[in-house]
């Protein structure tokens, strides 16, 4: 199977840098709609869809490889190998950062910078740590998650989109969600928000730029203020918006922070 069917590769744009754009649970690269357009007039823009995602060939969906998110990690360097050409910027969302993060640990020389949005090495409090929820908080989602797919969808969409004032945005993820194949969607989701990965991010020297939201009940601002502390070479950024998805709550500020960050790098 080739890489391109396996992860729905499309390219935009041919500049001489490349940019990653990489989503998070549950969707799919139609997330970067607002913002790709305007990078493919300057870089070579790649979008992909993680596999079990979106049209990602769901018969690769291998459940021992994707048992952690390494088996992503993976497939991000068999993207970046094939399609990139010159500096490359990976962008993620949410979980797609840790993906992101997990690949340059393993090759840094394939990357020039990461910028994650909406990031956290994990979800669930523990101790000082602040991930967002309880442990129990995390068991009655994936409960839900298990029990009743559609449901779990109707009520998490609203809590992940955020942004009350444009409702149009959590009707498109609730329909996103809806679409996945479940059985895949609650394999993927149990290994997302289950996933601690704090132990890694030392170990990432990829220049990072970090941009968090300021309400975020996903990824609140004490996870942002983590990773800054704790990944080398990070700046943090903080966008007004409430929910976790800014590049579409919010994607004129979102388009800038990355270019900006993208330009500095490249200087």
């Amino acid at each position: 199977m080739s890489i391109q069917h396996r992860n729905n590769v499309l390219c935009h744009g041919d500049g001489a840098a490349t940019v990653m754009l990489v989503h998070g649970y549950g969707c799919d690269q139609h997330m970067w709609r607002f913002i790709y357009p305007a990078l493919a007039r300057r870089y070579k823009v790649v979008l992909l869809d993680l596999v079990g995602c979106g049209e990602s060939h769901l018969g690769a969906y291998d459940r021992d490889k994707y048992a952690t998110l390494h088996g992503h990690a993976e497939d991000m360097l068999d993207v970046i190998s094939l399609y990139a050409t010159g500096p490359v910027f990976f962008v993620g969302h949410s979980v797609g950062a840790t993906i992101g993060m997990l690949a340059s640990i393993v090759a840094p020389e394939k990357f020039a910078a990461h910028i994650m949005i909406g990031p956290s090495p994990c979800y669930i409090n523990d101790g000082d740590y602040v991930g967002g929820f309880n442990p129990e908080d995390i068991d009655g989602v994936l409960q839900l998650l298990d029990a009743d797919y559609l449901e779990w969808a109707r009520r998490m969409a609203p809590v992940i989109m955020g942004a009350p004032a444009q409702p149009h945005l959590s009707a498109e993820l609730k329909a996103r969600f809806e679409r996945n194949d479940r059985d895949i969607a609650r394999h993927f989701g149990r290994v997302t928000f289950t996933s601690d990965h704090r132990a890694d991010v030392p170990k990432c020297t990829v220049p990072s730029l970090i941009l968090q939201c300021s309400d975020d009940l996903i990824a609140p601002r004490e996870v942002g203020d983590y990773l800054h502390r704790h990944l080398p070479a990070s700046k943090l950024a903080a966008i007004t918006n409430t929910g976790h998805c800014p590049h579409l709550s919010e994607p004129d500020v979102s388009y800038r922070l990355i270019s900006s960050y993208m330009e500095e790098i490249l200087a």
